[in-house]
């Protein structure tokens, strides 16, 4: 059996060639949709599947990152695992966020640091990504970088670039360029 969607119904399509109903669930996103996984990144809905987890029957998104080719598993019925790509308004808060640079640059230790930043980029929202770009932009500027920071910068530099490119259907490099800008 494999499970496809029709405007909102879940039917099974048996080899025998009949469509049969199966439960009904709300979806908030179709196949071949944009959504970003927090933590992971950009990726696109390849399918939606059922299957029995612990006697119980699931909804689960099958998302393919864009940055790895990773496909992972989300629920449906979760409000933390999966959101969708942001818009105009949002991509001028963050514009707007990392060109102000007169914030105080965190001086603890850089392990902590990283931790903290680590915990920013796990919630998959691009304001607080962002956030973690401009204080490592801005650290950068001030002093070397550990290795950890110096991947973290590009990690955040990368996420926010694809999914502004593909909420606004531009270059990846050319969002990475305007990125680079609010820095100069």
């Amino acid at each position: 059996f494999t499970t496809c969607v029709e405007f909102g119904d879940a039917k099974r399509y048996s080899t025998a060639g009949l469509w049969t109903p199966m439960r009904r669930f709300f979806v908030t996103f179709n196949i071949g949709e944009y959504a970003v996984c927090p933590g992971h990144g950009v990726g696109q809905i390849v399918d939606i599947k059922e299957t029995e987890l612990g006697g119980e029957l699931k909804t689960f998104y099958s998302v393919k990152i864009i940055s790895n080719g990773m496909t992972i598993m989300v629920p449906t019925d979760t409000k933390e695992g999966i959101r969708g790509l942001v818009d105009n308004s949002e991509i001028m808060k963050v514009y707007d966020l990392l060109k102000d640079h007169e914030v105080e640059v965190d001086n603890s230790t850089w392990n902590r640091r990283h931790r903290e930043y680590m915990l920013k980029v796990k919630t998959g929202s691009l304001l607080e990504i962002a956030d973690v770009l401009r204080a490592l932009f801005l650290l950068k500027n001030r002093k070397n970088l550990s290795f950890g920071e110096k991947k973290m910068l590009d990690q955040c530099k990368d996420l926010i670039a694809q999914e502004i490119s593909l909420s606004k259907g531009e270059e990846k490099t050319a969002v990475k360029t305007s990125i680079d800008s609010c820095f100069n």
